[in-house]
């Protein structure tokens, strides 16, 4: 993030000093932080390695994963697999979860600090903890994955948790505010932690609102550039600036998760897919085609 201010003061030996060390690290991860089949998580103190598949406890991490596509650090070809691994391993679609690690900490020789203590499957230690869930929904919209992204991010959605009173009864908290976890394992599986106080509330709106919707705005210009489920048909978004009105029209001609065809905007094609935002007062029609 510091690379354009460096380029921009001229400072030459800087930005490649930086780009080196960026090209080493992102090599390390790819190779020494590989585990086969997903990526490490951590290295403790004294070498022992969180989140390897030789492990009894933490054999796989979700955070490792998810990050490896949003930060753009892993390898495409790993960025893949160690998805499907997290899908595999952290997906528990009966109870509704996407856990943060699995197996949790028992009694194995790996000390990962205070996270031991709770029960297995609470909290960090194995539950779904909110904040990372939504990354891996954000990384799944990243890899064009639309149909795992919506179905995830229904998935986790605190009022899905209420559908019956048999859920509602296993779930305990409020439907109407995302909890910090959501316990994972045994006859706690699926109940809710704490509520109200939590910071993953802010990535899941972000989660649905600019990587699944696609709505962004940097320095007054919006991009659409939606990661949906193929199977919808169209939606519609209604945005306010300033004293201006944007009614927005997404439409799905072609059944894809990913991809924008042409942006119109007030009925004319909009050059490179972009939206100059003015607050003029007028009321402007945007039709999105994918």
């Amino acid at each position: 993030r510091f690379l354009p201010f460096i380029r921009q003061r001229g400072d030459v030996e800087r930005e490649e000093r930086y780009k080196k060390i960026l090209e080493d690290l992102k090599m390390s991860l790819n190779i020494k932080c590989w585990d086969g089949r997903w990526f490490r998580r951590a290295y403790m103190d004294d070498g022992q390695i969180l989140g390897s598949i030789e492990n009894e406890e933490c054999r796989i991490d979700s955070i490792a994963q998810s990050w490896s596509v949003i930060s753009g650090a892993g390898d495409m070809a790993k960025q893949l697999v160690s998805l499907e691994s997290l899908e595999n391993h952290l997906v528990d679609k009966e109870h509704g979860i996407i856990k943060l690690l699995d197996p949790p900490f028992i009694d194995g020789k790996l000390n990962p600090g205070y996270i031991k203590s709770y029960l297995p499957g609470v909290r960090e230690n194995g539950g779904q903890y909110t904040h990372a869930s939504t990354w891996v929904i954000i990384a799944e919209a990243m890899l064009k994955f639309g149909d795992k992204a919506v179905e995830f991010y229904n998935m986790i959605n605190p009022i899905e948790h209420s559908k019956t009173k048999e859920a509602a009864n296993k779930y305990k908290v409020e439907p109407y505010v995302i909890a910090a976890d959501v316990y994972g394992s045994s006859n706690l599986a699926g109940r809710g932690g704490w509520t109200w106080y939590t910071g993953s509330s802010s990535w899941f709106y972000k989660a649905g609102i600019e990587y699944i919707l696609g709505f962004k705005i940097e320095n007054n210009v919006l991009k659409i550039n939606p990661c949906i489920s193929k199977d919808w048909k169209e939606f519609s978004m209604r945005y306010k600036y300033g004293r201006s009105i944007y009614n927005i029209k997404v439409k799905n001609l072609n059944g894809k998760c990913f991809g924008v065809n042409r942006i119109l905007l007030n009925g004319e094609e909009v050059q490179n897919k972009a939206i100059l935002l003015v607050d003029d007062g007028r009321v402007n029609e945007v039709v999105v085609e994918m």
